[in-house]
C-alpha cells in the first residue's frame, strides 16, 4: 500500500489529486470543531451518555463532531440513510428501477434524488435533536451544567436546525468534490477520516485502563499486548474475508456469424463471501439501537436505571446493563439480525435467475449444469451457502467489541468497533485499487506503439 502511494506521488496528475483529497479532508476536520450557536457542548456529551444508540454511531462517524456540538454534528448519516432508502425504493418503484438501468444519466438523477432526500432527512433529524435537547434543559440546570439550549426562541430553533442541515449539505458537497477531482469515493473517505480521528482517543482510553490510576503494571502491559493482538487479528480476519470469493467457471459455446467464429472462451463468475459488505451490520445495528434512541428522544435523555425497561434496553444495547446475561442476549439477537439482513441485502443485489438468463442468451453455460432453471438453482444454492459464511464472519466482527469488553471490563474508551473496522478496511482497499487503476491507465502505452 505504501509503495503504491509512493509511486502515485511521482505522477503529477495523481499527486494533485492526492493533495486535493487531503485538503478536503482537512477542511472537513476543521469544520468538525466549529460550534453551533445557542448549543452547549456539555449537553451533547451528557446526551450521548453510555453510548448505546444511533447517536453514538453518528459521533464515531463524525470524529467527535456530534459530541462537541459542532456544525457537522450530523455528518453524512442522513445521506447514508437516504442512499439506503433510495436503494430499497429502486426495487419497489418501477420508475426508479428504470432510472437505475439508464446508465450514467440515470445514476446522475438518482444521485440528485438521494442528495435532496439526505438534506431533508438532516433537517428532520436536526429538529428531533433540538426538541430532545430542549427537554433536557431542566435536568442540565439541576446538575449545575447550565441549559442545553441557551436560547429557546423560534429564531434559535431555525438557527440550530439549519446549521445542522447546512453542515450535512456541506459534507455531501465535499464528498462529491473528492469523488470528482480527488481519489476514491468522497463520502466513504469522509467517514474514514472521522473514524481514524477517534483512534488516538481510543488508544489513550486503553492506556488509562492499563495504568489503573497509577504506574503501569505487568497486568497493564499484558492488557495492552492483548488489545494489540486482537486488533491485528481482527484486521487480518477482515481483509481475508473481504477479498474471499467463490469463482464459478463459465464456458461459452462457439458460434459462427458470417465468416467469423465467436465464443469458445472460458471465464468465471466471482461471488464474494461478504458481498453485502458492511450494510447488514449497519441495518442490524440500526434496528437494535432504535428502541434506545426512541426512549432517549421521548424522555429527554433520562434512561431507565432499573426495572424491566432497563433490562430490555440492556438486551438491545451493548454495555447498557451490567447484568452478564443481557450481553449474551444482545449478542445472539445481533447475530440473528445480521444473518437476516445478509440474505435480505443479497437478494436485492444479486439475482441468480437474471444472471442465468443472461448467460443463456449469450451462449454461456456452467460445465455439468444445464442452462436455464438448473443454472439459476445452482448459482442460488452457492450464493446461499456463501451468505451463511459471510453472515457468520460479519457477526464475529460485530460482536468482537462485546467480547473484548466482557474480557477486559472498563474498555469503554475502545470505540473502534466491528462496523468501524469494516468501513476503514473497505475504504482503504478500494482507494488503493483506484490509485492502482489510475496508474495503470497512465502507464499503458497501447498496442499501436
Amino acid at each position: 500500500m505504501l509503495q503504491t502511494l509512493r509511486n502515485a506521488w511521482k505522477i503529477p496528475d495523481l499527486r494533485r489529486r492526492i493533495i486535493f483529497t487531503l485538503i478536503m479532508l482537512i477542511i472537513f476536520r476543521f469544520g468538525a470543531h466549529i460550534p453551533v450557536p445557542y448549543l452547549s457542548a456539555p449537553a451533547m456529551k451528557q446526551f450521548l451518555g453510555s453510548g448505546t444508540d444511533l447517536f453514538s454511531l453518528f459521533d464515531v462517524f463524525t470524529g467527535g463532531a456530534f459530541s462537541n456540538a459542532t456544525v457537522m454534528a450530523m455528518g453524512v448519516s442522513p445521506y447514508i440513510n437516504a442512499s439506503i432508502i433510495v436503494q430499497l425504493l429502486t426495487v419497489a418503484i418501477p420508475s426508479l428501477e428504470r432510472l437505475a438501468k439508464e446508465g450514467l444519466e440515470g445514476r446522475k438523477k438518482i444521485n440528485k434524488i438521494t442528495r435532496y432526500l439526505g438534506i431533508a432527512l438532516a433537517f428532520i433529524q436536526g429538529a428531533g435533536l433540538y426538541v430532545t435537547l430542549l427537554n433536557m434543559n431542566a435536568n442540565m440546570i439541576e446538575n449545575g451544567l447550565g441549559p442545553a439550549i441557551t436560547d429557546t426562541s423560534v429564531l434559535a430553533f431555525f438557527t440550530i436546525v439549519l446549521t445542522f442541515t447546512a453542515g450535512t449539505a456541506f459534507i455531501i458537497w465535499l464528498g462529491e468534490l473528492i469523488t470528482e477531482k480527488g481519489l476514491g469515493n468522497g463520502v466513504s473517505l469522509i467517514i474514514f477520516a472521522g473514524i481514524v480521528s477517534r483512534i488516538p482517543s481510543a488508544a489513550y482510553g486503553v492506556y488509562n485502563v492499563a495504568m489503573g490510576g497509577g504506574a503501569i503494571t505487568p497486568q497493564g502491559l499484558l492488557l495492552i499486548a492483548a488489545v494489540v493482538v486482537v486488533v491485528i487479528a481482527a484486521i487480518t480476519f477482515v481483509v481475508f474475508f473481504s477479498d474471499a470469493e467463490r469463482r464459478i467457471p463459465v464456458q461459452y459455446a462457439k458460434r459462427v456469424v458470417g465468416r467469423k467464429m465467436y465464443g469458445g472462451q472460458s471465464t468465471n463468475i466471482p461471488i464474494k463471501v461478504a458481498a453485502g459488505g458492511v450494510m447488514p451490520i449497519i441495518f442490524a445495528s440500526s434496528i437494535m439501537a432504535f428502541p434506545a434512541t426512541i426512549v432517549r428522544l421521548l424522555t429527554g435523555g433520562n434512561m431507565p436505571t432499573s426495572g424491566l425497561g432497563h433490562y430490555i434496553l440492556g438486551c438491545l444495547s451493548a454495555g447498557f446493563s451490567s447484568a452478564w446475561w443481557t450481553s449474551v442476549v444482545y449478542a445472539v439477537l445481533y447475530a440473528l439480525l445480521i444473518l437476516f439482513f445478509t440474505y435480505f441485502y443479497a437478494s436485492i443485489q444479486f439475482n441468480p435467475i437474471e444472471l442465468a438468463n443472461n448467460m443463456k442468451k449469450s451462449g454461456g453455460y456452467i460445465p455439468g449444469i444445464r442452462p436455464g432453471k438448473p443454472t439459476s438453482d445452482y448459482i442460488g444454492k452457492i450464493s446461499s451457502r456463501l451468505n451463511l459464511v459471510g453472515a457468520f464472519f460479519l457477526a464475529v466482527i460485530a460482536i468482537l467489541p462485546v467480547i473484548v469488553n466482557a474480557i477486559f471490563p472498563g474498555m469503554t474508551g475502545l470505540q473502534i468497533g466491528g462496523t468501524s473496522l469494516l468501513i476503514m478496511e473497505g475504504v482503504a482497499l478500494e482507494t488503493v485499487r483506484q490509485i492502482e487503476s489510475q496508474m495503470t491507465m497512465r502507464h499503458y502505452k497501447g498496442f499501436l506503439e
